[in-house]
């Protein structure tokens, strides 16, 4: 792995984006959104995970993240597991999934062909770690972060998507308790 990807310094923050294998649009059902919310409320309480700025896409994740406890390392490596198993089983059960055998497939096609799972992958390996360590850099990501649905023509303006730490920084309700940049 590039020196460039890793987590150096656990009292910096960084931007990661990670992606479903394939890119398979999951995000796309409410539910599925809830979850992932869920499991980062888990990594919140239990192991010290600070999100300081977040989006859900259809496809992919980006957060600005911290920590007051465990390793950054083992908290990103632990969240994906957690909600890979987690979302694995959302996929199975939810009643209306037309496109679950096939969603169910790619993934264990791709955990098949990864020596690192077994058997079933949901998220691509990599998350690119990137040290956010100046004010500038911080506000830049956060506002890409922001306008990524709005890019994507979800949205108009970032705080109308619901599933975004957008909405808190505009001073609306938010899904998630985030700590600010200042």
């Amino acid at each position: 792995m590039s020196r460039k990807y890793k987590f150096w310094d656990d009292e910096r923050l960084y931007f990661i984006s990670y992606a479903v294998v394939h890119w398979i649009d999951v995000f796309i059902r409410v539910d599925y959104k809830y979850e992932l919310l869920e499991c980062w409320k888990y990594c919140c309480k239990d192991k010290g995970l600070e999100i300081y700025g977040w989006c859900i896409m259809p496809s992919h994740v980006h957060m600005i993240i911290g920590t007051n406890k465990d390793k950054l390392e083992d908290i990103v490596r632990d969240m994906k597991s957690y909600t890979s198993r987690r979302m694995r089983k959302a996929i199975q059960e939810h009643p209306q999934e037309s496109r679950r055998e096939w969603m169910l497939w790619m993934m264990e096609r791709a955990g098949r062909k990864n020596g690192n799972n077994n058997n079933f992958q949901f998220w691509q390996q990599h998350n690119q770690p990137i040290e956010l360590n100046t004010n500038k850099l911080m506000d830049q990501t956060l506002e890409y972060i922001h306008n990524n649905p709005v890019e994507s023509g979800f949205v108009d303006v970032p705080e109308e998507w619901l599933f975004s730490s957008s909405r808190d920084y505009a001073g609306r309700p938010g899904l998630l308790d985030i700590k600010f940049i200042e």
